[in-house]
C-alpha cells in the first residue's frame, strides 16, 4: 500500500496484445532453452525442439491474423506510448516472416541430423532472430528499431558461424559480424543526429515536427538521413554497401541463408519503408535521389557480379543484391503504389529466394560444400523432380509470366513509371535480362548430360519429410503468386492503406 503524501511512479501502459506475436516467439525459444538445460542427453530434446518452434510460430502466426482483423474492423494505433505501431503495414511484413521462419525451421531439421549439429541451440537462435526481426516490422521508434536490428543480428552472427567444422562458416560469421556492428554503429549515429534535429525519435513525431516546422539549417538532419540509409543498406544488401553478402551467404549453413536472404531483407526493408516513406515523406525531394543510386547500383552490381561467378549460392547472392534494387524501385517511388509494390516483392522473393537455397542445400548433400556449376550437371536425368523445381524458382526470379516473380516485377515497374522515373524502370529491366543468363546458366547445367570424366558423385540426394513440406509449400506459392496474385496484392495495398501514422 502506497503511503500518504508518496507520489506513484508513473508508467507507460503496457500493451501486452500489440506484441503478443514477439512473445509467443520468444516463449517458444525460452522453453527450447529450459527443455535444453533438463534434458541435455535426451535424444528426444531434438524433435521436440523443432515442434516447440512451429508451435511457436504458429501462435504468433494466430495472434498476428487477430491483430489484423481488429486493425480491419478498427484501424491502426499505436502502443507502448508510441515505441509499437498495431497496423496492417506491421501485419504484412510479420506475415512474410513468419512464413520464412516457418520454411527455415522445415529445412534445417533434415540439414541438422546430416550434418550432426545441435538443434535446441539453432532452433533458440532462429526464433531470437524472428523476434527481432517481427518487433522490427511493427517498430515506430528509432530507438526500437536500432534495439530490432541488434536482437535479430546477434542470433544470426552466431547461426552464421554454426557449423564449427567448417572454416567457410566460422569466416561468415566473423565477416558478418564485423560488418554488422560497423552497420549498427553507423545507423546509432544517424539515430542521434535525427534527433539532434527533430527532438524526437518516435516517428510519427518526427513526421508531425517536420510538417509544423521549416527547418532553417537542416544538414544536421540530412547527414542523419544519410546515416540512417547507410546503415539500413547493409542489412538490405544493397550495393555499395553488399560486400558481406556474397561470403557470408556462401559460408553459411545454407538454411540459415536462405532465412537471412527471405526474412532479414523483409525486416530491414519494412525500417526502410517506415522510415524514409513513413517519417520522411515531406522530405522525399532529398532523400530519393540517393535511394535511386542505391537502386540502380544494387540491380547493375547485383546481376553483372553474377554474370562471373561459377559457385551457384554465390550466384544467389549476387541476385539477391539485385533483388534489393528491385524493391528499392518501390521505395523511390515513395508513394502508396510503390510501398505495396515493394511490400509484394519482399513477400515472392522470400518463397523464391527459400525455394532455390533448398534445392541448393539438397545438391551439396554431407558437407555442405558441393556448390560448383559443374555439380549441377545431369541433375535433371537424376533427380528430374528438384531438377524442376529449381527450374521454377529460377524463372520465377527472373520474371517469367505465370510466376510470382513476374508479377513482383511488374508491380514495381509501373510504381516507377508513375512516378516518371523511366530510366530507373529500363535499368531494372535491363538487369532482368542479364539475370536470365544468370539463372538459364544454372538451368543448363541442370539439364546437360553428366561429366563421365568427373570426380564420383558421392552421397546420394536425399529429401527428408520437412525439406520435401517446405518445396511443395514454395512452389505452390509461387504458382499461387503468378496465377491468382489479387488477394496478396490487395493485402498489400489494405496494408499499406492501414498504416499507423
Amino acid at each position: 500500500m502506497i503511503g500518504a503524501g508518496v507520489t506513484p511512479i508513473a508508467h507507460a501502459p503496457v500493451d501486452w496484445y500489440a506484441i503478443a506475436p514477439e512473445i509467443a516467439l520468444f516463449a517458444a525459444a525460452i522453453l527450447i532453452v529450459v527443455l535444453r538445460s533438463v534434458a541435455r542427453h535426451d535424444p528426444k530434446v531434438h524433435q521436440a525442439s523443432m515442434l516447440i518452434a512451429i508451435a511457436g510460430v504458429a501462435a504468433s502466426a494466430l495472434f498476428t491474423g487477430v491483430q489484423w482483423a481488429f486493425v480491419h474492423s478498427n484501424g491502426p494505433y499505436q502502443a507502448m506510448s508510441g515505441l509499437v505501431a498495431v497496423d496492417g503495414f506491421g501485419v504484412f511484413v510479420k506475415s512474410v516472416i513468419l512464413g520464412a521462419t516457418l520454411l527455415a525451421l522445415l529445412l534445417s531439421g533434415g540439414y541438422l541430423r546430416r550434418e550432426h549439429l545441435e538443434s535446441p541451440e539453432y532452433f533458440a537462435l532462429m526464433l531470437c532472430s524472428a523476434t527481432g526481426m517481427m518487433l522490427m516490422a511493427s517498430a515506430n521508434d528509432l530507438i526500437t528499431i536500432f534495439l530490432s536490428l541488434e536482437i535479430l543480428s546477434i542470433a544470426l552472427y552466431v547461426l552464421a558461424a554454426f557449423d564449427r567444422r567448417r572454416l567457410s562458416s566460422q569466416e561468415a560469421g566473423l565477416k558478418y559480424f564485423l560488418l554488422g556492428s560497423f552497420s549498427s554503429a553507423v545507423f546509432l549515429y544517424g539515430i542521434a543526429l535525427v534527433y539532434g534535429a527533430t527532438g524526437t525519435t518516435r516517428l510519427s513525431g518526427i513526421a508531425q515536427f517536420l510538417a509544423k516546422i521549416v527547418l532553417l539549417h537542416d544538414g544536421v538532419l540530412f547527414v542523419g538521413l544519410a546515416l540512417l540509409l547507410v546503415g539500413l543498406g547493409f542489412k538490405v544488401a544493397a550495393a555499395p554497401f553488399h560486400m558481406w553478402t556474397p561470403d557470408v551467404y556462401q559460408g553459411a549453413p545454407t538454411p540459415v541463408t536462405a532465412f537471412m536472404a527471405a526474412a532479414t531483407k523483409a525486416a530491414a526493408f519494412a525500417a526502410v519503408l517506415r522510415i524514409f516513406v513513413g517519417a520522411f515523406r515531406l522530405y522525399d525531394v532529398d532523400w530519393r535521389p540517393a535511394v535511386f543510386g542505391l537502386a540502380v547500383l544494387s540491380l547493375l552490381v547485383g546481376s553483372i557480379a553474377a554474370v562471373v561467378q561459377t559457385d551457384v549460392k554465390r550466384m544467389l547472392a549476387y541476385q539477391s543484391i539485385s533483388h534489393a534494387g528491385y524493391v528499392l524501385i518501390g521505395v523511390q517511388a515513395a508513394t502508396d503504389k510503390g510501398t505495396s509494390a515493394a511490400l509484394f516483392y519482399v513477400c515472392t522473393y522470400a518463397v523464391m529466394a527459400t525455394g532455390a537455397f533448398a534445392i541448393v542445400m539438397l545438391v551439396a548433400r554431407r558437407g555442405d560444400d558441393r556448390h560448383e556449376l559443374t555439380d549441377y550437371r545431369g541433375l535433371a536425368s537424376a533427380r528430374p523432380v528438384l531438377a524442376g523445381l529449381l527450374t521454377l524458382f529460377l524463372l520465377a526470379q527472373a520474371g517469367v509470366p505465370l510466376t510470382g516473380g513476374f508479377v513482383a516485377k511488374l508491380s514495381v515497374f509501373s510504381a516507377a513509371i508513375d512516378v516518371g522515373q523511366y530510366w530507373l524502370a529500363l535499368v531494372g529491366m535491363l538487369a532482368a535480362v542479364i539475370g536470365a543468363f544468370v539463372y538459364l546458366r544454372i538451368v543448363l547445367a541442370m539439364y546437360a548430360p553428366p561429366d563421365d570424366e568427373a570426380a564420383p558423385e558421392g552421397p546420394r540426394i536425399v529429401v527428408d519429410a520437412g525439406t520435401g513440406v517446405a518445396l511443395t509449400i514454395a512452389a505452390g506459392a509461387i504458382v499461387f503468386l503468378g496465377v491468382v496474385p489479387g488477394i496478396v496484392l490487395d493485402f498489400a495495398h489494405a496494408a499499406t492503406q492501414l498504416l499507423a501514422r
